[in-house]
């Protein structure tokens, strides 16, 4: 199936949101809940799957929208349909401080490979599917597990990564080692595996882990600079931890602090 053709404008820095054109009767797919708003006339409408197989039996479409679970989405998605007769908008919010990342999927073989979660939205027609890896020490240490997402297709899809992010373009046979978390997306050509950190102390006392990711080329990655999971483990290492009320920072100022605040 061919994709819509969207026109697209982003806003903002470090919490982006997407607005997207639509023309009479033209579509776009995203998760549930990621709208932040939409003219009048755009129809929305909950599907199981992706709706990129307009004649996949609902059989189908069950075992499609199931394997989506294995990445912690959800059954279904929501579909936006310009029903008027000129043109509208509508606009995905990201879900956390990051960029959101434009991809026209034609651009890179009509294949991405992502972190699960990555995925914002995309024109109609964008195949939205998993990805199984097949080495061992991916699955086991990579970070992300077995599964990971894919997106297929000729159309235009939309990421969203915490912090900045970095765009690599790497040559036949260039290598790239990056913080297992950091990995946001690569394309089919580019080969991902996982090794041990040289040296026990690097290993043990580094901050890095006992693991990092290898990326070899051809083929583009994208690296995120503040992965959502390090983000939430520093809000919940700084949450107060007695009877609701905070800990300051550990110095003499963060008390004196808690004490103007009325804090005993």
């Amino acid at each position: 199936m061919n994709s819509h053709e969207i026109d697209f404008e982003i806003f903002g820095n470090d919490l982006q949101c997407v607005e997207i054109e639509l023309d009479p009767n033209e579509t776009v797919i995203a998760e549930a809940g990621s709208m932040m708003m939409m003219n009048q006339s755009i129809e929305m409408n909950t599907i199981l799957g992706d709706g990129s197989k307009q004649d996949e039996s609902v059989l189908g479409k069950i075992f499609s929208a199931g394997k989506r679970v294995l990445t912690g989405e959800s059954l279904f998605m929501t579909t936006y349909t310009q029903r008027g007769s000129s043109k509208a908008k509508v606009t995905f919010a990201a879900p956390y401080p990051g960029k959101i990342i434009p991809m026209h999927l034609l651009e890179f073989g009509g294949k991405i490979i992502c972190q699960k979660e990555a995925f914002l939205c995309a024109a109609k027609g964008v195949s939205v599917g998993i990805e199984f890896q097949q080495k061992l020490g991916v699955g086991f240490f990579g970070g992300e597990g077995f599964i990971m997402q894919k997106l297929e297709g000729n159309g235009l899809a939309f990421l969203h990564a915490g912090g900045t992010v970095v765009k690599r373009s790497l040559t036949h046979g260039e290598a790239l080692n990056v913080d297992t978390g950091c990995l946001v997306a690569l394309s089919s050509s580019v080969n991902y595996d996982i090794k041990l950190q040289k040296g026990i102390k690097n290993s043990l006392f580094g901050g890095e882990g006992l693991f990092i990711t290898t990326l070899q080329g051809p083929g583009d990655v994208w690296i995120q600079s503040m992965p959502f999971s390090r983000l939430a483990d520093r809000i919940y290492a700084n949450m107060p931890r007695t009877g609701g009320k905070r800990t300051g920072e550990g110095s003499i100022l963060g008390r004196i602090g808690g004490l103007l605040d009325g804090d005993n």
